[in-house]
Formats: C-alpha cells, sequence, structure tokens
C-alpha cells in the first residue's frame, strides 16, 4: 500500500518547518516570497492533497455543502444537482443531499441535519419554479443560495433559466424561419416561467410589427393538453407554434398530423425542456434548453463567493440556447428520427 504522503515530508523537501508548510499552503502569515514557491512547488512534486479532515479542525470549516431539495430524483432538480456537484468537486468541497420527498413536512428536520452536519453553506434546489419555497436564511447561519427555486424573501439569492430570454428565442427562430402567422400555446397564466416566456415571445414579435394569430392557449404542462390544443387551432390562420414545454409540443404534433396538417410544412412548431439531451426524441423537436446543468454550476460558484464575501440578493438569470430540429425546419427530415405520433 502507497504510503500517504505529509504536511511533514513537504517541509523536509523544501527545507522548512511543518508549521511553515501549513501558513504557505493556507495562503496565511508573512514570509518570503521565495519560500512560499518553493513550499508550493514541493507540495505540487510530492503531489501532496491536505487532508481534509484535519484541515476543517485547523479552520473551523467542515469543507461540506449541503444540499436541500424538494425531490431529488425530479425530472429538473437532477441536472441542477449534478451542475452543483461537478463545480464543488473541483474546489476540494463534499456534498451531502438531504431529500424532502416532496414532502414539506421532513424539511424542518432537514434542516435540523444540515445544521447538525455544520455545513459551510446550502443550496436549495427545486423541481420548477412554479411555486416559492419559505426561505430557510433564518433557520441556518450560513450562506444559503436557491437553484431553480423562488424564496419567498426577495432577499435571498435565487438563480432562474432566463425564461424570458427563450420566448425572444423561440420568436427570433420562427420569424428567421419565414413564419409569421404564429400561436403560443402553454400553460396556467399564473405561473412564473409562462408569463415571462410569453412576454419575451410577444414582446419579440411586436417588435417586429407583428400579434400572435390567436390568443395564448392556457392550459397546464401536459402532453394531454397539448393534444387538445392542436385540436383547437385553426390551421388556416397559423403557421407556428411556440409550446410552453416539450410535452405540450410532443401532444399538439400527432394532433395537428391526425388532422392532415404537415410538421413543419404547414406548422413549425417549437417546444422547451430539450429533453433529446436526455436520450429522448432524437433530433425531432426544436426547443429551448434551460441548460440547467450549468444553472447549478453557476449556483456553486455564487455559494462559493458568499462564503468569502458579500452575498448577493434577488433573482440572477442563466443562459438559455436554443437547440435547432426537425419540428420547426431547422433540420432535414431523417428516416431514422422518432415521430411523436
Amino acid at each position: 500500500m502507497e504510503q500517504q504522503v505529509t504536511m511533514r515530508d513537504v517541509a523536509a523537501v523544501a527545507g522548512v518547518s511543518v508549521s511553515t508548510v501549513s501558513r504557505a499552503l493556507k495562503g496565511s502569515g508573512r514570509m518570503a516570497e521565495g519560500t512560499r514557491r518553493r513550499i508550493l512547488e514541493a507540495a505540487d512534486r510530492l503531489d501532496f492533497h491536505p487532508n481534509a479532515l484535519a484541515q476543517s479542525f485547523a479552520t473551523g470549516r467542515s469543507l461540506t455543502v449541503g444540499i436541500l431539495t424538494h425531490k431529488a430524483a425530479g425530472t429538473f432538480a437532477t441536472p441542477v444537482i449534478t451542475g452543483i456537484m461537478q463545480t464543488l468537486s473541483q474546489h476540494d468541497i463534499a456534498v451531502v443531499v438531504y431529500d424532502d420527498q416532496s414532502n414539506p413536512a421532513s424539511r424542518p428536520e432537514n434542516l435540523r441535519r444540515l445544521r447538525a452536519r455544520h455545513v459551510d453553506g446550502v443550496i436549495v434546489v427545486g423541481d420548477g419554479t412554479d411555486h416559492s419555497f419559505h426561505s430557510v436564511a433564518h433557520a441556518l447561519q450560513v450562506p444559503v443560495v436557491y437553484a431553480f427555486a423562488v424564496s419567498e424573501d426577495p432577499r435571498d439569492q435565487m438563480l432562474l433559466p432566463d425564461d424570458r430570454a427563450a420566448g425572444v428565442l423561440a420568436a427570433e427562430h420562427l420569424l428567421a424561419m419565414g413564419r409569421t402567422r404564429i400561436a403560443h400555446v402553454t400553460a396556467n397564466a399564473s405561473s412564473r416561467a409562462v408569463r415571462e416566456r410569453t412576454e419575451g415571445f410577444v414582446g419579440r414579435l411586436e417588435e417586429h410589427g407583428l400579434e400572435l394569430a390567436a390568443p395564448v392557449q392556457h392550459g397546464d404542462w401536459t402532453r394531454a393538453w397539448g393534444t387538445a390544443a392542436g385540436e383547437l387551432l385553426d390551421p388556416a390562420t397559423i403557421d407556428a407554434v411556440f409550446c410552453g414545454n416539450d410535452f405540450i409540443a410532443l401532444g399538439l404534433v400527432p394532433s395537428l398530423v391526425r388532422r392532415g396538417i404537415r410538421v413543419p410544412d404547414d406548422v413549425a412548431v417549437i417546444g422547451y425542456d430539450n429533453w433529446a439531451k436526455f436520450g429522448l426524441l432524437d433530433t425531432f423537436l426544436t426547443t429551448i434548453d434551460p441548460q440547467l446543468d450549468l444553472l447549478g454550476q453557476r449556483a456553486a460558484g455564487r455559494l462559493v463567493e458568499a462564503a468569502t464575501g458579500e452575498p448577493r440578493a434577488g433573482v440572477e438569470t442563466t443562459e438559455v440556447t436554443l437547440v435547432p430540429g426537425v419540428s420547426s425546419g431547422a433540420l432535414a427530415d431523417r428516416d431514422e428520427r422518432f415521430y411523436p405520433i
């Protein structure tokens, strides 16, 4: 078994005391720059990695971050958590996850466990942005960041996808494809995401002198609603539809096709979520990717910043991107593609 390199070994190679090595690796204390450089070079040559437990005793920090999630296995929470862990691992910070499992009554106990862990910070991860969470900042004496979750306290730091930009991207894409008679089928108007995407979408159309070809169709986030909406739309008045999410789009497309309406030839369709990223749908559906893994990475970075400086307050939006597919005419049809009939 290979013997672990210790701080004493680094000190011996650098020709200094163990306490000097400790100060150099922490970046603290006064010493000659040449001495500090010699110590760091020795540590690098010996591939020395400080023991995390020893560091926690020395600094008073646990080098652990807690993730508090409403539903860790949720469709949207999973990529956020993955992004968080990727970033924190680069800072040699461990992660513990406490999952409410969709039961709000579990949160007080999970908060108690996080406090008992003496974590250095907490990231609250949601599985959507339609409902706000009670703020937990008062119950914790460490920085807290919300990722794909809305806090009821506007002073909390929240990271959310830029849904307004998503609507703008959808409008610009359809306009670039030559579509001018455009409809919007989405979920309930009380949803924050619905309002933001609709405002961005309609606003960009208006900048080009266009109005929606039909009133916004509001329902829910399901494929069944997409199917029903496809039966309600008048194909004689539209040549494109922006759907609130991919599920709605995947209900709407076959509904149109069964009526003899060709997609994308007669009506182009765009969704939101980018399920193809998870191995579904191949490249059929043009969609907006909220890049939730990137959002998770950004949230972890903000927590690291908050631990060493003044935490930010309010909502920060993260980038979304358009993924071209067959359904809007952006990609040529392919025989092997999955067609959602």
